[in-house]
């Protein structure tokens, strides 16, 4: 061959655009913008393409979980109640979006320390240097204070938590998933590992104690996925903590016997990370179901979900 010789073009077969498979017709294009729509109807204006076609495949699935009784269980990291969605995923709680809600240590410790002085999350990096980071009292002592005594009597954390802030009438409890979940009997389970939340560098920390409703909670997570079958799974920004737990409390369910085959996973997170895509979006259904992913600030996603979810319950209301 020579270094100067080229294909022959005309050689080429061509084949006929009416024949061609293609991935993008206008008919998926998002129409105009109309400022007078109802905000609930948010979703006729986004493309039926990639982010646009997931999120209407998210709410049919979430909605018509919900109206079959399926298990739909929301996952929460410690950021997620940081952003000041508290209000909108409230008002999912009220409108029956989950049959069970589950959360890190951390967002449990935000959730706590909003519903007792309305603010959380010291910054870090100004205190981690001379020692002070975490070291805040109140939080430790009222916190292990109620899981403590709630392990005595036989609570999970989640409940435990949100017991002792209805019993405290703490000043903005209305703002706590914590205490919302406990005043309407909704399981909300916290998983920790020691060591890995603040509250565990103090004297009142006993990790015996906190071993046992942090188990209890696991226990109470995987009962209520029984029934996940048809159902769906939402995780909220946590990486590491949720994704290992769920994917463990699934095993737990299939191995007695449970219902709890193809299910809709959808992952909310600012990056991709790898548990949640392994763990919730691909190793639980290989034998069927769906799996989304939507990368994206929870202060914009979780509102918009909210917002969503509650028109579409109301317009396939009976």
């Amino acid at each position: 061959m020579s270094p100067r010789e080229e294909i022959d073009l005309n050689a080429v077969r061509t084949i006929p655009v009416a024949s061609r498979p293609t991935k993008v017709s206008i008919d998926q294009f998002a129409p105009a913008p109309d400022p007078d729509a109802p905000q609930g109807t948010l979703d006729r204006f986004l493309p039926d393409i990639l982010t646009g076609s997931d999120l209407r495949t998210l709410i049919a699935a979430w909605t018509d979980a919900v109206r079959g009784r399926r298990a739909v269980i929301g996952m929460l990291g410690g950021h997620v109640i940081k952003t000041g969605v508290q209000r909108p995923f409230l008002s999912l709680i009220d409108g029956g979006a989950f049959t069970a809600i589950a959360m890190n240590g951390a967002a449990a410790i935000h959730d706590f320390e909003i519903a007792m002085w309305g603010n959380t999350s010291e910054p870090v990096e100004e205190t981690l240097g001379s020692g002070r980071f975490g070291m805040v009292e109140e939080t430790a002592v009222l916190m292990n204070r109620a899981v403590n005594e709630g392990a005595n009597r036989g609570l999970g954390m989640g409940e435990a938590l949100g017991r002792f802030l209805i019993d405290a009438r703490a000043p903005h409890a209305e703002l706590s998933l914590l205490a919302h979940a406990a005043g309407r009997s909704l399981p909300l389970t916290v998983h920790v590992a020691i060591g890995t939340d603040t509250i565990h560098q103090h004297a009142s920390f006993d990790g015996a104690r906190t071993g046992a409703a942090t188990h209890r909670d696991f226990k109470i997570l995987a009962a209520s996925m029984r029934g996940l079958s048809g159902g769906a799974v939402l995780n909220f920004g946590s990486a590491v903590m949720m994704p290992e737990v769920f994917l463990k409390a699934l095993s737990l369910v299939r191995n007695l016997g449970h219902e709890a085959g193809a299910f809709t996973a959808a992952n909310f997170d600012q990056i991709r990370h790898y548990r949640p895509e392994k763990n919730i979006l691909e190793r639980p259904l290989k034998k069927g179901g769906k799996g989304l992913s939507f990368v994206g600030p929870h202060e914009i996603w979780i509102p918009i979900l909210a917002t969503l979810f509650l028109a579409k319950m109301r317009e396939t209301a009976p």
